[in-house]
């Protein structure tokens, strides 16, 4: 089998300005970072993001990458409002196609089955349809059990180059999973793209054998059959948060919110945080994390632990005091 493996920069030289790429993860959470700097590094612009935004999203608006936005929501979660998206929107220095959840779910599912769109009462009555010149309503041709016409929304399918997404594990032929508490339809965004254009970078690469051993059956939802291209991506999701490799960086999301508060701002967090390369943006990760003091412990160096996924096909469940347990001996995983 072929073996996928790839650096970030090999990602972006096969993208292209123009492209339409969906990112995946979900607002703060789970996001392939490392690619998203590798492309603000990049010569690439005139970019269409798909998204469940955050700050992958606002930090391709602050370096002027982004011609239109496609979204449900974006948002930094502890942060409700993207500042650098929001400052791009309000200054009309993006197009905008809003949807809500629904719909997006939609159109990511009209792509990964090849259909032009799918129907929807989700929409209907609400300002999507005067602010989304996308959208469409349209009668159903089968009428109700009722015998009577329906109104309904076409959604239309959206129309990908390429899709990145960042996972857990994952082997090098492109199997992949996720151990946190959501997938984040990273699946469909992987399958809504065409051959050639899917890729997704990892925390660590497994022996495909070794996967199982990873997490739950149930968690392994990317197949080798839906990736182009594997990152090898220790801390790729940082800032955000990677349920259970590591938690928010709460710090450092408060500086890059902070930096859109002007041009100058924004200068000083992308000379310091993003234009050197990947490994130095590691290190200096992992020196800000062994100076500050652990939120559970008060000891420098001594991070958080965060949940694992389930081990040895044990399902698993969150007991009232918060870790997670073994359901079958009640034990800390």
């Amino acid at each position: 089998m072929a073996d996928k493996l790839m650096t970030e920069d090999e990602v972006v030289g096969r993208l292209r300005s123009g492209m339409t790429i969906a990112i995946g993860g979900w607002a703060s959470r789970r996001k392939p970072m490392s690619i998203v700097r590798a492309i603000v590094r990049s010569d690439l612009n005139d970019l269409v993001i798909v998204t469940h935004g955050g700050p992958d999203l606002g930090l391709l608006c602050a370096a002027g990458k982004v011609r239109k936005a496609i979204y449900a929501f974006v948002s930094l979660d502890t942060i409700p409002l993207e500042p650098h998206f929001r400052a791009a929107r309000q200054a009309g220095a993006i197009e905008d196609e809003p949807l809500d959840e629904g719909l997006f779910h939609l159109g990511l599912q009209a792509a990964a089955w090849r259909l032009p769109f799918l129907p929807s009462r989700a929409g209907l009555g609400s300002d999507l349809l005067r602010d989304n010149g996308a959208l469409r309503t349209f009668t159903s041709p089968i009428p109700r059990h009722d015998g009577q016409a329906e109104e309904l929304v076409a959604m239309p399918a959206f129309r990908l180059d390429a899709s990145i997404c960042h996972l857990n594990r994952a082997d090098r032929r492109g199997n992949a999973m996720f151990l946190g508490p959501d997938l984040y339809w990273d699946d469909l965004m992987l399958q809504a793209a065409p051959t050639g254009g899917r890729f997704i970078s990892a925390e660590r690469i497994v022996e495909t054998a070794d996967l199982r051993d990873e997490g739950c059956i149930h968690q392994l939802r990317i197949s080798r059959m839906m990736v182009d291209g594997v990152v090898r991506a220790p801390g790729g999701a940082h800032f955000t948060l990677c349920e259970p490799d590591y938690p928010r960086d709460e710090a450092v999301q408060r500086a890059y919110a902070a930096s859109a508060r002007s041009p100058e701002a924004w200068e000083e967090f992308r000379a310091e945080w993003i234009d050197i390369p990947e490994p130095e943006y590691q290190r200096k990760v992992r020196q800000a994390l062994s100076e500050r003091p652990s939120r559970v412990t008060g000891k420098q160096g001594e991070s958080e632990p965060g949940p694992s996924g389930c081990r040895s096909g044990q399902a698993t469940r969150r007991s009232p005091s918060g870790p997670l347990r073994s359901s079958k001996s009640g034990e800390h995983l």
